[in-house]
């Protein structure tokens, strides 16, 4: 999972960005109401139209399932063309997103490649990656990574409508397979009806000493509008990244 394309990078980045509220347990998910969610936003880095990125997610009983596309636009979708598709399915446990089964396919323009994992009581385990993958010293066993989410229920964790009560207070374990991350936030600045967040996302493990050494710590904010009645969603994520900032705006 792999690329060193700026665009990646900065997915990579945007889909780490999952709920935790304060005094809950990460992967919060509330079981009030059926919930879903649809939404596109675009993406930019450095004031330059780079992607768009579709969400689309319901949460339904016991269960949960979403699905996304980022896809290059713009200056870069002329230069070459990359996409990355993604589906889960999950279960609501207490007040928890579970991930059952995550897959994801990825055309860098250079390289294709698809890989599912299957998830055995929050355990996640890898079940195949295409091309395979040759084992690197720094790899991480998926046995230990019990109790992380996979990216995209973290993407549609952070961006579907919640309490407004409940935002900017997160902190959440991802695991994509190979490496280990995680997200914080905090800081909630409440301005009319936004309210804004001021956070980190920080590589752990998993990634080779060049990446750690390149860059392990990344600045990010977040932007809340509200939806509905006391509930609010992302309209703008702003984060660091290896090219410069990067932009992420609801449309």
């Amino acid at each position: 999972m792999r690329t060193r394309t700026p665009i990646a990078h900065l997915f990579a980045n945007l889909i780490a960005l999952g709920l935790t509220v304060a005094g809950l347990t990460v992967g919060s998910m509330a079981r009030a109401d059926d919930q879903r969610t649809s939404a596109v936003f675009s993406i930019s880095i450095r004031g330059l139209s780079a992607a768009t990125l579709t969400l689309n997610g319901a949460a339904m009983g016991q269960r949960y399932q979403a699905s996304g596309t980022l896809k290059s636009a713009g200056l870069l979708g002329l230069v070459k063309t990359i996409r990355y598709d993604a589906k889960v399915e999950g279960r609501r446990i207490a007040d928890r997103a579970v991930p059952v089964r995550y897959s994801e396919t990825a055309d860098t323009g250079k390289r294709q490649s698809a890989a599912v994992m299957a998830y055995k009581a929050g355990v996640p385990q890898v079940k195949s990656y295409a091309p395979p993958r040759p084992p690197r010293v720094d790899d991480i066993d998926p046995a230990t990574q019990g109790g992380t989410v996979d990216p995209l229920t973290a993407l549609y964790l952070i961006l579907r409508d919640v309490p407004a009560a409940k935002a900017c207070a997160m902190k959440l374990t991802l695991f994509d397979g190979r490496r280990r991350s995680q997200i914080m936030l905090g800081k909630p600045a409440k301005s009319g009806d936004q309210i804004t967040c001021a956070g980190e996302y920080r590589r752990l493990d998993g990634f080779t000493p060049e990446d750690m050494a390149e860059k392990n710590r990344f600045a990010l904010s977040l932007t809340y509008g509200q939806s509905a009645k006391d509930m609010v969603h992302v309209t703008e994520i702003s984060m660091d990244t290896l090219y410069g900032k990067g932009r992420m705006i609801r449309q």
